[in-house]
């Protein structure tokens, strides 16, 4: 089984939005790797909400 490709570019479009890190420098990431970058994004963006509340 593969990596859906759909998935693949929507988490490259999350970090690149994020961190502004090229496009190949994401792909050259693992897919472990990639998503604990989403992961990480995902918790500043909660505790960012957190704040604000």
């Amino acid at each position: 089984m593969t990596y859906p490709p759909s998935r693949l570019k929507q988490e490259a479009a999350f970090i690149a939005y994020h961190f502004h890190w090229p496009l190949g420098d994401i792909l050259s990431l693992s897919h472990t790797e990639r998503l604990g970058w989403v992961r990480e994004i995902n918790e500043i963006n909660t505790r960012l909400k957190e704040r604000v509340r």
